[in-house]
């Protein structure tokens, strides 16, 4: 299986060869573009459950899994807003955490779940939830998207990561975070800065450039209000 990114950071395609009998496991509606495969839509592993708990993260319900067919294909897929996209190759027992609404896609051996933040969620100002991806059988692929471009940044027992909360993408599971804020109760309110993950351990993160949030509440007083307010 070979993959190519193209028209990155600003509107990144990913385009991915499928051999005869090769799948990949895609987000609904990521599909741009297809020819020589077959398609398919399911809960993608993990039953009902597996659906629900994606949903819980902010995923679909349901993946597409695209299958080459007699002499092999592919397809492109493309995320729902400007950005970029990037990948992770997955060893056996280890996971990736994925912010809401960043996952793409992923080889047929990958499966996906969410893991609860807890309380430390609610005060997030994010998901509740992270999308858990997992290889079950051998080494696999795993695909996630952003909103802008995307860094990757060291974690390292030596120095702790301070990141917001609305420029989050992935994470490694050899890092441990915690929800604070920057500065005093002051730079809270009138510093422009909202709450941050503080990252902790010997393991990487991805950030993307831009915050859709803060697109959203900028875009807000532009739209249309109802009739009375």
């Amino acid at each position: 299986m070979q993959s190519k990114v193209e028209f990155d950071p600003s509107y990144s395609l990913l385009t991915i060869e499928l051999e005869p009998g090769e799948s990949i496991k895609a987000e609904t509606g990521a599909m741009v573009a297809q020819a020589g495969v077959g398609m398919k839509t399911g809960m993608g592993g993990g039953g009902l459950f597996g659906g629900i708990r994606r949903m819980m993260g902010g995923e679909s319900f349901f993946l597409n899994t695209f299958t080459g067919e007699r002499y092999g294909g592919w397809v492109s897929l493309a995320p729902p807003t400007p950005g970029d996209i990037g990948s992770f190759q997955l060893d056996p027992g280890e996971n990736l955490f994925i912010q809401s609404s960043s996952f793409l896609a992923c080889t047929e051996n990958v499966s996906t779940d969410t893991q609860f933040q807890g309380f430390r969620g609610f005060f997030s100002g994010e998901s509740l939830f992270f999308i858990r991806a997992y290889a079950e059988r051998g080494i696999g692929t795993v695909y996630y998207n952003s909103f802008g471009a995307i860094k990757q940044v060291a974690v390292t027992p030596e120095q702790e990561l301070v990141v917001d909360t609305g420029h989050l993408v992935a994470f490694t599971d050899d890092v441990d975070y915690s929800i604070g804020k920057v500065g005093g109760i002051g730079s809270l309110i009138a510093g422009g800065e909202g709450l941050v993950m503080r990252f902790r351990g010997n393991g990487h993160v991805w950030v993307q450039t831009r915050n859709l949030s803060s697109l959203a509440d900028k875009l807000t007083p532009f739209l249309p209000q109802p009739r009375g307010q």
